[in-house]
Order: structure tokens, then sequence, then C-alpha cells
């Protein structure tokens, strides 16, 4: 992941060749986590009062000059995770994108919550109170970078985006793969906070290759929340810090999925070659290192499920696999997949290009039946990677069963034809209870920033599954309401006075 030396610093590795990359970066010490909270603290009153445009406008400028960055960025960032330009391309487009989409979301003020229950003086057998309510901001927000997506889940991307969109400044840990390109994007964020004249604070940064950092991060009394995506292993970490505090906090880990694939008969019938090749060329984009990775597909046993085995088989087989994130990374993957491979109950259909086992490894594909995918959870666990485990289902009742064993998930996909669709109907209720995104026809591997999209699932595919890391209802993790009761009006917020054109409830009825 990181090459240290005893000086305290540390060197990004190459994702390409395993080779250290200059310049070296110093690493942040838990003094420096603690000036950075203690700044955040100070901002938080200043930044959470700012005026709507003028927070949206900072938003905005983060975008502007992440763009200002020009190729340097995407040079950076691809040296350091081995990911192509196209992606990364595509990845700042979408982390510029969903800055902007929260800047439209706090001008609009839908996040507000505004609720307004005039007095009733005269109602019998009890007058009522005036009742206004709105969310507030709930403090400093502590985020940690992901591995896999050095730009849109890292420094400037979701959790930070919306934490700032809610009013809450944020620390940021940078992610010990992709260093050079956390500080790039870091120096944008200081930037357009300086340019926008918010105040100091509002914005920290730590870096290094230890876990004492993170820790000290969350454990610091001034910070109100944590976002992160990441392991399972490291999210569940954090969760136990925070619930050890004095004061406990909210933590928002998006950590482990495996995104089922229903195969309905009819579908496959019709185009079950088809669909091995587009199953294909969804595990391995990006050499598998996807949250929302097609990792188990499940179906009923037939001449299309042939089929589908065969296409993708044969897809599977040529492929030139990619450069892996991380030494870290490459190596569990490895792990995972012999594991697999060893199973009793596993037969390997498929494994593509071998790697140099450096930095690559090759894809795999593998199936077992039901009964033996049943009888050991194991069968279950995450490979991160472009890795996927097909199941042989006798019939829909076995394929319910399989269903009803696994965890929460953060997608669940059907492919089905419209003859399928009496049968694909009794999942859904199934498929609600497991999944956060449920999808028809598609592939998962592909999370559009937009308003209705849910990105988060029961656990442990989060830590919480009543919130979503994209999508406009992300600003709500960092949120909290507040009711003011009989309030004089000249000590009520600007937000809940009579006359704004804020979106509200009045007595419960849309204004």
């Amino acid at each position: 992941m990181a090459d240290i030396d005893p000086q305290g610093t540390f060197n990004a590795i190459e994702a390409a060749t395993g080779k250290a990359m200059d310049p070296g970066f110093s690493q942040s010490t838990t003094q420096d986590v603690e000036a950075a909270c203690q700044k955040a603290a100070d901002a938080f009153d200043s930044y959470r009062a700012m005026d709507s445009d003028k927070r949206a406008a900072f938003l905005e400028a983060i975008g502007d000059e992440i763009m200002a960055l020009g190729d340097k960025l995407l040079e950076r960032a691809g040296a350091e995770s081995g990911l192509p330009a196209a992606r990364l391309t595509g990845e700042r487009g979408r982390t510029v994108g969903q800055l902007k989409l929260f800047a439209k979301t706090v001008r609009e003020g839908h996040w507000q919550g505004i609720r307004i229950d005039p007095a009733m003086p005269d109602r019998e057998p009890m007058p009522r109170v005036e009742l206004r309510t709105r969310m507030v901001p709930l403090g400093p927000v502590a985020v940690f970078g992901a591995s896999n997506f050095p730009l849109a889940f890292s420094t400037a991307g979701g959790d930070t985006a919306s934490a700032l969109a809610a009013g809450c400044p944020v620390v940021v840990k940078g992610h010990p793969a992709h260093p050079g390109t956390d500080d790039m994007v870091a120096g944008a964020i200081a930037e357009a906070a300086r340019k926008t004249g918010m105040p100091d604070g509002v914005f920290g940064h730590v870096r290094g290759t230890g876990n004492d950092l993170g820790a000290a991060l969350v454990k610091n009394p001034h910070i109100a929340a944590v976002g992160f995506t990441g392991s399972r292993s490291g999210g569940l970490a954090l969760v136990a810090i925070a619930q050890q505090r004095a004061v406990p906090i909210p933590v928002y880990a998006e950590m482990s999925s495996i995104n089922p694939v229903i195969l309905m008969p009819e579908a496959l019938a019709d185009r079950g070659a088809q669909l091995g090749a587009g199953f294909v060329q969804s595990l391995t984009m990006g050499a598998g290192q996807f949250c929302t990775n097609p990792g188990l597909v499940l179906a009923i046993e037939g001449e299309g499920l042939d089929a589908f085995e065969q296409a993708a088989s044969e897809a599977l087989t040529g492929h030139e696999p990619a450069p892996m994130l991380t030494g870290g990374i490459r190596k569990a993957f490895a792990e995972g997949t012999e594991t697999m491979a060893s199973h009793k109950g596993i037969t390997e259909l498929a494994c593509g290009v071998s790697g140099d086992g450096i930095t690559r490894e090759a894809a795999r594909l593998f199936s077992a039946s039901a009964e033996a995918f049943l009888a050991d959870p194991a069968l279950g666990a995450e490979v991160f990677g472009a890795s996927s485990l097909i199941v042989h289902c006798k019939d829909a009742s076995e394929l319910h069963k399989v269903l009803e064993s696994l965890e929460g998930q953060l997608t669940a996909t059907i492919h089905m034809d419209a003859g399928d669709h009496e049968a694909a109907k009794p999942l859904i209720p199934v498929l609600e209870r497991k999944a956060g995104r449920i999808l028809a026809n598609g592939w998962p591997t592909g999370v559009e920033v937009a308003p209705a999209m849910v990105h988060g699932g029961p656990y442990p595919s989060t830590s919480d599954s009543r919130t979503t890391s994209v999508g406009t209802l992300a600003i709500d993790r960092y949120l909290r309401p507040v009711c003011y009761q009989d309030m004089p009006a000249s000590l009520l917020p600007d937000a809940l006075r009579d006359g704004t054109d804020l979106p509200k409830m009045i007595d419960g009825t849309p204004a």
C-alpha cells in the first residue's frame, strides 16, 4: 500500500509496477488530528449559520478547483491506482457532478425539513402550542477516503460533499494508497474555501498509514459523525470505537456486498449467452474492484444456464487482468479465490489470463449447487475483485431459500423477460429486505449520481440501512431535527420565520 521510512514519511506505490513513487509524504500525528478537529469545532457555528447561497457557492468552487488541476490530477491518480484514464475522467466528472448536485440541493431548501404547526389557543379540551421544526447539522464530520475511488469516494467525494452541504465542517483522513491524488484534491478544497470566504477549519486533512490516526479521529470529542467506505473489518472497528466514546456517534460505513444477480428462466432461454458476456464485462470492470461487483449469480438449472456459463467462461478465459489497487487488495483476492477453488463443493468454471502475482491476478469464475451454498455460509463472503460464484438451483423454491439465506446487500439484480414477471413478483419483497437498490435487466456496476439513487443497504453492506452515501438523501446522515415551541418570532431562525419561500409543511400540508 505504502512505503514507509523511519523519518515519518511514506510514499505511494505505483499500481502497475509495485514500486515506490516520489515524492514522499509526511505522516500526520495524533496532535495534527487534535488540531484539525479543534479548528473544525471552532468553524462549526459560523459555517452552519452561513447563507445557503454561500455554502452552495463553496461546493461549486470545489468542483471548479478540481477541474483546474487538469490532466495532472488524472495522471497521478492513474499511477497510484492503476485505473485507466477514461475511468478516472468519468470519476472526476462524477465527483464534480455530485458537488454541484449538493449545491443545488442546498439552494432548494428541502433538506431543512421545515414543519410548522400553528397554535390553536381555542382547541378543546386542550389548546395547542405553536411548533416549528427544522433540521440542523450534527457537527464536524470525519471522512475516510476509499481505496477504489480515489476521487468520487475520497477527499472530495460524496461523504465530504454531503457533509459540507449539511453545514458540517469535515476532517478527511486520506487513503494511503493514493496520497498524491489526495494531496492535490485537498489543496483544491482549501483554495475553494479561501476564494469563497469560508471560516478557517471548515476543511481539515490528515494522512498516514497507521490505524492510530483513524482511531484518534473517531475518538475526538469534536467529531459528531463518521463517513467510511472500505472493508467490513475496518468499518466495524470504527463503529466499535464510536460506540465506546463518552458520547457515542453514528458511523455511516459502507462495507461488504456480493450483489446477487438472479437469472430468470425465460430470460436465460432467450438470451443466456448474451447475458453471460454482459456479466463478465461487469465482473471484470476495474479489475472487479467495485463495491457493487456481481459476486453471486443465482439461476435454475437448464439449457439456458448452460449457455450462460459457456459464454461467461469463454469471455473470462481470454480476459487480461488489470493492476489491482494495492498489494494488500491483490493478496487478499488471491487468497480468497484459492480458498474458493479448494472448497469441496465448488467447481472452477474459468480462469482469466494469469497475472504477474505482484500487481495483477487472474479473474476467476466458480459454480456450486444451492445445497452446497446453503451448507456453508462462508461461500457468501465477499471476495473483493473479479471473482464470482454461480449457484445452481433445482427449482424456484430452492432459489428462494438461497435468497433468504443472504446477508444484506447494496444491490440485487433480476434479469427477466415479460414471461418471467409473475415468477419474479414474489422475489421482490425478499429483495426489499435484503438490498438497498433493486435492478431489472441491468448490471450493478454503475451508480448514477441522482436524487433518487440509493447506495446503501442492510448490514453488512452498510452499518446503517436507513441511509445512502449517493444521491441527495445522503445529506440526511449529517442532520438532526430541532423543534421550537412558542418561540418569539425575533428569536426564530430565519428559515422558520413567516414569509420565507422555502419548502415547508404547514399543519401537515405542503405549502
